[in-house]
């Protein structure tokens, strides 16, 4: 739960603000209906609301959707637009521990790793190619 908490906070308000607009939609449909001498319909109203909210919802948070929670989850996964600096830095990274390091950059490597959540977290693009698993071994002190 609190590992979500952003994300239920957040749909918290996007439902109390739905609830609220359709609530406050519903008083000014009266008031109109009631302004031309007529009676409020529900089924007038619904198509009314209904068509307001997409709007909204098409304008608005569909658009702040997509450019947030999009761009934001592709990083996360890693498309090689957003990822490729990070992987050879830490590739370069790890040669520079192995070439210093000798057998105790290897432990080092596998302990940052761990705390990052590499285990079961996302890895870099390329960080199961060969110039990874061997970057820095040929300066390793024997």
């Amino acid at each position: 739960m609190k590992k979500f908490a952003y994300a239920w906070i957040t749909l918290g308000f996007f439902l109390v603000s739905l609830a609220l607009h359709w609530f406050f939609g519903w008083k000014a449909f009266i008031d109109e209906s009631v302004q031309h001498g007529q009676a409020p319909q529900i089924a007038e109203y619904l198509n009314l609301m209904s068509r307001d909210t997409f709007e909204n919802w098409q304008s608005e948070f569909l658009q702040l959707l997509w450019q947030v929670v999009g761009l934001a989850y592709f990083l996360y996964v890693g498309s090689p637009s957003s990822k490729e600096n990070d992987d050879r830095m830490e590739v370069k990274i790890d040669a520079l521990l192995r070439a210093v390091g000798g057998e105790k950059a290897e432990a080092l490597i596998t302990e940052i790793d761990r705390d990052f959540e590499r285990h079961n977290g996302p890895t870099p693009h390329a960080h199961g190619s060969q110039i990874a698993r061997t970057a820095g071994r040929a300066f390793m002190p024997r």
